[in-house]
């Protein structure tokens, strides 16, 4: 029995010098694997849910708050081992950076759909009834209007201390709108429920995954398909002589490690790569933390115990 503990250990570092994984190994099972969190409730929920995910595979996880660029230097020396929400609409060449020192990888898409465009309500797509072909909005535009605007429609738009490409998109398209900023987030979500309340018509402009898509439905409006280009030359888009005469480019929600990770803990590096959330999985625990009250530990712990359908392969394949 001595003997064969001494061969199997003396083969298992000569496949680890050889450069061979040893399928299924947990790794460094002792050591926390730390996952960064960052400044929202939807990240929270993604990087919980892994890390729950982790836990039931035996592994120990630790929380680290990580700001959402500095998080991209932390994770090149296991201050931070992963992090898992990572949109391309705003981290820029952090991220570029990051990959390109060799000490972080991608470990694919999170499968969250980012989406931020003109949305509007069920009042507006009956008000409306050829949306949502954005060609529709300007025989409907008096439906969108209020006293401020009439005849014009309103177009209710970020907060002006957000940017806003939307005053040169209107015009772009040649739309009888007015962009018309909100006070802050919760200035559009406010116009959201008072128009859902009143039945009324809305055009906004928002994103998702967002919490109130779980109480409100948002559709999207069909604008000119972005193209590369289409927001600086006029020669790009719809209208040969405007820019910004297209929708916004649609982004990607990325996952990235440390680059020792997969060595040190190859189930749970696995484990990762496999890990997905969906939209309609993200929403309603955004929605139950941020309106309902409840706790993340405890909306986390819900999804994982009733989708381990889900989740359960992930583990089952990298545990092998």
């Amino acid at each position: 029995m001595f003997k064969k503990k001494i061969f199997s250990t003396i083969a298992g570092l000569s496949m680890l010098a050889s450069g061979v994984s040893l399928a299924g190994s947990m790794g460094a099972v002792d050591e926390p694997i730390k996952l960064a969190v960052n400044e929202w409730t939807g990240q929270h929920i993604t990087t919980h849910v892994a890390g729950e995910i982790l836990k039931r595979a035996g592994y120990n996880v630790e929380y680290v708050t990580a700001g959402y660029y500095p998080q991209m230097t932390a994770i090149q020396d296991n201050t931070v081992t992963a992090t898992l929400e990572i949109w391309s609409s705003n981290i820029g060449e952090h991220y570029d950076e990051a990959v390109a020192s060799g000490q972080a990888k991608e470990l694919g898409d999170l499968g969250l759909v980012p989406v931020e465009t003109w949305m509007y309500n069920d009042a507006a797509a009956k008000a409306c009834p050829g949306l949502p072909d954005w060609n529709a909005l300007n025989a409907c535009a008096d439906k969108f209007a209020n006293a401020d605007t009439f005849p014009k429609g309103r177009l209710v738009d970020y907060p002006a201390d957000w940017g806003t490409s939307n005053v040169d998109r209107i015009k772009g398209l040649n739309l009888d709108y007015v962009s018309v900023p909100a006070g802050s987030e919760g200035a559009l979500i406010a116009e959201m429920k008072g128009a859902e309340a009143k039945n009324t018509p809305l055009l906004v402009m928002f994103w998702a995954p967002h919490w109130v898509q779980a109480v409100i439905p948002l559709n999207i409006v069909a604008l000119p398909a972005y193209e590369e280009g289409c927001h600086d030359d006029p020669a790009v888009g719809v209208n040969p002589n405007a820019t910004w005469d297209c929708d916004w480019s649609r982004g990607y929600i990325k996952k990235m490690a440390w680059a020792g990770m997969e060595d040190k803990w190859p189930a749970a590096h696995a484990i990762l790569e496999a890990y997905t959330l969906r939209n309609e999985d993200q929403i309603p625990m955004m929605n139950a933390i941020d309106q309902e009250g409840k706790k993340l530990d405890d909306v986390v712990r819900q999804w994982v115990d009733n989708n381990e359908a889900i989740w359960k392969p992930w583990v089952d394949a990298a545990k092998g």
